[in-house]
C-alpha cells in the first residue's frame, strides 16, 4: 500500500491502482501514521512523497513481508513435504529447451509448489542461492567446496570456442592467434548478473575494448555481425559454426574448457519434495548432458521419475 503511493504519486492513482476509494486508503495509512506516531508522507505539496520514516519503513516492511513469506514456505514444508514456492537460478549456458522440458514434467506431478525460474550469469548464478532468493541453481561454474551450508554436484563440463565473424580480421591470420593480436580486437563479453559488485569476466584480456552484453543470446549475435570477438560455449556455438556464420579460431593458450555444479543450501531438515524432485532429474547422466547442450536424439521421448 505504502509503496503503491509512493510509486503513483498521490493518494487518488494508488487507490485506483490498488481497487480502493481514496478515503479508506487515506484512513488506513492515518491509522499506522497515529500507531507509530509518525509522519510517513510529505503532504506539503501535490506529490505524496515519503519521509525518512516512511522509507525506512518501507524498506524494512518489504524485508519482515519476505521472512514471513519464507517462514510460511517452510511451515507448508513441514505440513505437507511440498515447498510453496521453489525458485531455480539458470545459468545462461544452460540449456532453455531442456529447463522448460523439465519444468513441463514438473507441471505434470500436480504439485502445490509455484515454480520460478531466474535468469543468471557466472558468480551471480551461485549469488542468487547465496542470497536466499534461489533454492537451486543450475550451471554453477565457481568452486563451491568450502563454502558452509551449501551442497553441490558436478553436472559436467563444457568445451567453450573463440568463435569470430568470417568478415573480421582475425578470421584470416594464421593460427594460432596470439594475445596481442586477439587484444588488438574488441571482446564481447557476458556481464556479470551478481547484484554485489566486482562479477567475473572469462577470457577477457588486460587492456582489450569491451562491449558487454547481458544474454548468450546478444552475445551470440554481436559475434555474428562482427562487433567483436569472444568465446561463445559450443553446444549453442555449434549451429552458427556448422553453416559458416561463424569460424572458429586457435588461440595460443590452452582449450577453454569449465566444469559446472549444480548447488543448493543445505540444512538439518530433509530436501522439500520439489527439490528432491529437481535434484533426481539433475542427478540423470542423460539430463545433465541435455543441460548442457548434447541433446541425444531420444531425449524429448525419455520419460521423468
Amino acid at each position: 500500500m505504502l509503496d503503491a503511493i509512493a510509486e503513483h504519486g498521490s493518494f487518488a492513482a494508488a487507490a485506483r491502482a490498488l481497487g480502493m476509494v481514496p478515503s479508506a486508503l487515506t484512513y488506513r495509512v492515518r491509522v499506522i501514521e497515529e500507531a507509530l506516531d509518525v509522519l510517513l508522507f510529505d503532504r506539503s505539496s501535490r506529490r505524496a512523497r515519503l519521509t525518512a520514516a516512511g522509507q525506512e519503513l518501507l524498506r524494512e516492511g518489504a524485508r519482515l513481508l519476505d521472512e514471513v513469506d519464507a517462514i510460511a514456505n517452510r511451515v507448508k514444508r513441514v505440513a505437507t513435504g511440498w515447498e510453496s514456492h521453489f525458485t531455480i537460478a539458470v545459468d545462461s549456458v544452460i540449456d532453455r529447451a531442456t529447463v522448460m522440458d523439465l519444468c513441463a514434467a514438473f507441471f505434470e506431478l500436480g504439485a502445490p509448489t509455484r515454480l520460478k525460474l531466474r535468469d543468471e550469469t557466472l558468480s551471480g548464478t551461485l549469488d542468487a542461492v547465496l542470497s536466499g532468493q534461489a533454492d537451486l541453481a543450475l550451471g554453477v561454474a565457481l568452486d563451491t567446496r568450502n563454502r558452509v551450508g551449501l551442497r553441490r554436484e558436478t553436472m559436467g563440463t563444457m568445451e567453450f570456442v573463440f568463435a569470430v565473424s568470417p568478415a573480421h580480421p582475425l578470421a584470416a591470420l594464421p593460427e594460432p592467434l596470439g594475445e596481442d593480436a586477439v587484444r588488438a580486437h574488441r571482446a564481447v563479453v557476458l556481464a556479470d548478473s551478481s547484484g554485489r559488485g566486482g562479477g567475473l569476466s572469462v577470457g577477457l584480456l588486460a587492456g582489450q575494448e569491451v562491449f558487454t552484453v547481458t544474454e548468450l543470446r546478444a552475445k551470440i549475435d554481436a559475434q555474428l555481425r562482427g562487433l567483436g570477438v569472444g568465446y561463445l560455449p559450443l553446444p549453442a556455438a555449434r549451429p552458427h559454426l556448422e553453416s559458416g556464420a561463424l569460424v572458429a579460431r586457435r588461440l595460443d593458450r590452452p582449450e577453454h574448457r569449465l566444469g559446472f555444479s549444480s548447488v543448493w543450501r543445505s540444512d538439518r531438515s530433509a530436501p522439500g519434495k520439489a527439490l528432491q524432485w529437481w535434484l533426481d532429474q539433475v542427478r540423470s547422466p542423460v539430463t545433465r548432458a541435455a543441460l548442457l547442450g548434447e541433446r541425444p536424439a531420444p531425449w524429448r521421448k525419455r520419460p521423468f521419475k
